[in-house]
C-alpha cells in the first residue's frame, strides 16, 4: 500500500472519529440538560448487563466441577440476576441505588486517596493526591447528605460530564491525527 493511500485512510478514519466525537460531546450535554433521563438510561444498560452476567454464571455453574463450586455459582447468577431484573422493573428505585453506590464508592475511594497521599507526602505530585482525596470526599458527602434526592441528578451528571470530556479529547486527537496527515 502506497503512502498516500495509507494517509487517505488515516484521513477517512480521523474524519469519523471527529464525527463520532462531536455526537459524544451532544450526547454529553443532553445527559447533562436531561439528568433523569440519562440516570435511568444507565440504570437499564446496568440492569442488562447484571442479568447478562447472571446468565453467564449459571451457565458456568456446570463447568465448576466441585459441589461447593456449582452452588456458590448457582446463587452468584441468581442475585446477579435478581437485583438486573430489579434495576429493570423499578428504574427510578434502581437509579437511588445506584446513586448511593456512587456516593460509597466516591466515600471509599477519597479516604484511600487521602492515605495514599500521607503515605507518599514527600514524592512530588503528591498534594495533587492530598487535593483529589479531600474533593472526592467533598463530593461523596454531597450526595450522601441529598440521598435520595441526589438520585435525579447524580448518575445522568456525572455520565454526561464523562462524556463530554471524552468526546473532547477525541475530537482533540482526531484533529491532531487529521493535522499530522495533511
Amino acid at each position: 500500500m502506497s503512502r498516500t493511500m495509507l494517509d487517505a485512510d488515516v484521513r477517512t478514519a480521523a474524519t469519523w472519529s471527529i464525527v463520532l466525537s462531536v455526537l459524544m460531546i451532544a450526547a454529553g450535554i443532553l445527559a447533562i440538560c436531561v439528568p433523569l433521563i440519562a440516570g435511568v438510561a444507565v440504570t437499564a444498560i446496568v440492569g442488562w448487563l447484571l442479568i447478562f452476567s447472571g446468565l453467564l454464571h449459571l451457565a458456568f455453574a456446570w463447568r465448576a466441577g466441585r459441589a461447593g463450586g456449582v452452588l456458590w455459582e448457582l446463587l452468584l447468577g441468581i442475585v446477579y440476576g435478581a437485583i438486573g431484573l430489579y434495576l429493570l422493573v423499578s428504574p427510578v428505585a434502581g437509579l437511588a441505588s445506584l446513586t448511593l453506590a456512587i456516593a460509597l464508592y466516591l466515600l471509599l475511594e477519597g479516604i484511600l486517596e487521602l492515605v495514599l497521599s500521607f503515605q507518599l507526602r514527600p514524592a512530588p505530585g503528591a498534594g495533587w493526591l492530598l487535593v483529589d482525596g479531600i474533593v472526592t470526599l467533598v463530593l461523596a458527602v454531597m450526595i450522601w447528605s441529598t440521598w435520595p434526592s441526589s438520585a435525579v441528578w447524580v448518575v445522568g451528571t456525572l455520565v454526561g460530564i464523562s462524556m463530554f470530556f471524552s468526546g473532547i479529547t477525541r475530537l482533540m486527537l482526531s484533529v491532531a491525527v487529521r493535522r499530522i496527515t495533511a
